[in-house]
């Protein structure tokens, strides 16, 4: 499972996430010296007593140890995630349907790329991005993404590389073609609706709109 496959692992729980505490995260670990630092960490560097300090156990007395963070997830937010982890296999079931609908509605359209799953592989479905072959189209990537939008489709692109942001670009001196592959997968990517709330009809309604665009704009 994810979270015992490396030392350390660490998930959001951004509100757009598969599961969600409307924002925070988690991390797992089975070294109990590093998960104790991040729990210092993770709330001013201040000393594990504080953690009981409004407790019947605990005590007004503590002490910082390290010049840490506020980083620590809240009780409201733990409890909201705990109720969404009980969902966690319902929601992604129902993530997997709506993919393999998307696969189908998309599969003899040329001019689209549907996401690869390996053979024996369980992909998660937080997105579900397409590429668009540009060359079969008379629109560009922001044109398509235009034309979803005025047909009442949200999308959006997962995600801009690093290497193109003004911090990267300015201070490392990094252009487009230092990293193609970024670069080339960038101009063609588009993350289109996935979540389980999203109902049947829903998802055949991005299918038929997005095949009537390409439809109405292939070469």
């Amino acid at each position: 499972m994810v979270g015992t496959i490396g030392d350390i692992t660490c998930f959001s729980f951004y509100a757009t996430k598969t599961i969600t505490t409307g924002e925070g995260g988690m991390a797992t670990t089975e070294n109990p010296e590093w998960a104790e630092r991040m729990r210092i960490m993770s709330l001013h560097g201040i000393s594990k007593d504080a953690w009981k300090r409004y407790t019947a156990e605990g005590s007004w007395y503590y002490e910082i140890l390290f010049p840490g963070y506020k980083y620590n997830l809240t009780d409201m937010a733990a409890a909201i995630g705990i109720q969404q982890l009980k969902k966690c296999d319902r929601f992604w079931k129902q993530r997997q349907y709506y993919a393999g609908l998307y696969h189908k509605g998309f599969r003899d359209v040329p001019e689209i790329t549907i996401p690869p799953v390996g053979e024996g592989l369980q992909h998660a479905w937080h997105l579900y991005v397409i590429q668009l072959d540009l060359e079969r189209l008379r629109i560009s990537r922001r044109e398509f993404i235009e034309l979803l939008k005025q047909h009442h489709v949200g999308t959006s692109v997962h995600f801009i590389p690093l290497h193109l942001h003004p911090y990267y670009r300015d201070n490392f001196r990094y252009r487009p073609e230092d990293l193609p592959n970024a670069s080339a997968a960038f101009d063609r990517i588009v993350s289109l609706p996935i979540y389980p709330k999203m109902t049947e009809a829903d998802v055949r309604n991005v299918i038929e709109t997005v095949r009537t665009i390409i439809r109405q704009y292939r070469r």
